[in-house]
């Protein structure tokens, strides 16, 4: 039995490369609506491996779709999850994070809620990419339901749902927030509770954060951005090989950029916080806490 991943060429993934009576397994992360009717075509055998938090979401912007409201989901509009969401929705409008939704927000306005949005044309411009089809953010924009890829920051689905409902008030009156506005709670349960012991961590006096997780993980990059936005040292790796030789690590920073970086154990007792993206197995973290402790093995005969 061979197993591959079907290839993705500039113009997106190549299914040519499947063929009827083929097993396709789906990943947690789902598959567009497109993308299942071309393998349903194919006569294909599906092992469906849709996370169900993922499954919620499309519900969510199924709702969307039957009340006629425009969804605005937060996620990166290249990512393969929200690509998923995006083909269930109906209208709908794709935001990175509160900077992006601020500016919809103030074109809602226009321009009354911090002036950050620019002419229809602009706007357009800006979404180019994280649009539905013919969207018109003067007609699109009268309802809107709030939806989430899974793995972004809780804290910040939230605050933009929190911003779509005050800015529909403003706009349409207290009295009629229900008929532009709605939302469900769509964040990963796993992603949550990592989100949340993260955001109490970072309150502990520790030496550094490690963050072990794929470094093509959205869940882990946000455990990473949270150590990051608090001013704490961490280091994000997605094995143990990224620990050594002696005492040196390679790690990644919220942003992208590797790091290489010498002496990075502090020398003497040291405190360390331990996260891990949702679907990091528990063996790739002990492997990289092993490579910790023996360095501080090596640092105590030396010191003998």
């Amino acid at each position: 039995m061979d197993v591959h991943s079907i290839p993705v060429g500039n113009e997106g993934k190549r299914f040519d490369v499947v063929n009827k009576g083929d097993v396709v397994i789906l990943p947690a992360f789902g598959a567009s609506v497109h993308e299942m009717q071309l393998l349903s075509e194919k006569s294909v055998q599906i092992v469906d491996t849709t996370c169900p938090w993922v499954s919620k979401v499309w519900n969510t912007v199924e709702k969307h779709k039957q009340g006629e409201y425009t969804s605005i989901i937060h996620g990166k509009y290249s990512h393969e999850e929200t690509i998923a969401t995006a083909s269930f929705a109906g209208t709908y409008i794709i935001v990175k994070n509160i900077t992006e939704a601020r500016y919809v927000c103030d074109y809602i306005l226009n321009g009354e809620l911090d002036g950050s949005s620019g002419t229809k044309e602009e706007f357009l411009k800006k979404f180019k990419n994280a649009v539905s089809k013919g969207f018109d953010p003067d007609v699109d924009l009268v309802k809107l339901g709030i939806a989430n890829q899974t793995t972004m920051l809780k804290g910040e689905t939230e605050e933009i749902g929190k911003l779509a409902e005050k800015t529909m008030m403003r706009r349409f009156g207290v009295e009629n927030i229900n008929k532009h506005f709605i939302s469900f709670n769509t964040i990963c349960d796993a992603t949550q509770e990592r989100q949340d012991a993260m955001d109490d961590l970072v309150k502990e006096k520790l030496d550094f954060i490690l963050v072990v997780g794929g470094w093509n993980s959205s869940n882990t990059s946000h455990l990473q951005e949270i150590a990051e936005l608090n001013g704490i040292p961490s280091y994000w790796i997605d094995n143990e090989q990224r620990i050594g030789p002696g005492n040196k690590i390679s790690f990644k920073l919220n942003h992208g950029e590797l790091v290489e970086k010498d002496q990075w154990l502090p020398a003497g007792p040291i405190t360390i916080g331990v996260t891990s993206g949702a679907s990091t197995p528990d063996k790739v973290i002990e492997d990289a806490l092993k490579r910790i402790f023996e360095i501080k093995r090596e640092e105590a005969l030396q010191a003998a």
